[in-house]
């Protein structure tokens, strides 16, 4: 069997995520109070959906609770139910302004599988398309990302409005 070895790798998954200044982003974008530039989709009561700066698609979601968890035991039985409904309602958003063929939802739990990822409890979104798989994130390290993350929050935006949770 031949192996691929992607040791450009490491350098991404060590690599700060969101300006120094900002240390504990989920926390803080919320309180920016400019929901475009912080990527805010939707709010709902206890939990929000905002766009993965990091994508794996164009529309990749984050439903991330308001209080600061660091696992889903942490989070009370109505913070639970108030995320788990706004992974629906970000799904049915997706279908509506994106149109995609289906979807991966899930979390990552735990430093070893989180990457450089952000402790705190966070649900991902990722829509996919038939056909949406390349090479290229392996051979050229290179995401190949249709639309960008403004024109992305745009067509989710209007949907919000037409769109009821």
């Amino acid at each position: 069997m031949q192996q691929l070895h992607a040791y450009w790798r490491m350098e991404y998954i060590e690599a700060p995520r969101y300006p120094p200044a900002m240390k504990r982003p989920f926390t803080e974008l919320p309180a920016m109070g400019d929901d475009r530039a912080a990527l805010i989709v939707h709010r709902a009561r206890l939990s929000y959906l905002v766009l993965n700066r990091f994508p794996y698609n164009p529309g990749h979601l984050l439903a991330v609770p308001f209080r600061e968890v660091t696992d889903l035991e942490g989070l009370a039985t109505e913070e639970r139910a108030d995320l788990f409904e706004e992974i629906i309602y970000g799904q049915r958003l997706l279908t509506a302004a994106l149109k995609p063929d289906a979807f991966n939802i899930g979390f990552n739990l735990g430093e070893a599988v989180a990457g450089g990822s952000i402790p705190h409890i966070h649900g991902h979104i990722v829509p996919r398309w038939n056909g949406d798989t390349n090479f290229m994130p392996v051979l050229g390290q290179t995401r190949i990302l249709p639309q960008s993350l403004d024109a992305t929050w745009a067509k989710l935006a209007a949907a919000v409005q037409t769109c009821p949770r």
